[in-house]
């Protein structure tokens, strides 16, 4: 039985979706932590706390997006 194009292609586009909302969250943590502690002159100890803390986030919001019904 041959697979609906259609469907193919929307999955295509809500993983891709995902995967650059994963990356905006890390990249905005990264960012925020490195600007932090320039700010704060505590290199490198809040980018890594926000880097660590931006994964986080990110697995959680891809956790439930996978986990939601279509």
């Amino acid at each position: 039985m041959p697979s609906d194009p259609g469907k193919n292609l929307n999955n295509y586009a809500r993983y891709s979706g995902m995967a650059f909302q994963m990356l905006a969250i890390i990249l905005t943590g990264v960012f925020a932590g490195y600007k932090m502690d320039g700010w704060l002159n505590t290199k490198p100890v809040l980018t890594v706390i926000f880097s660590v803390l931006a994964v986080i986030l990110s697995i959680y919001f891809t956790t439930r997006d996978l986990l939601k019904k279509e």
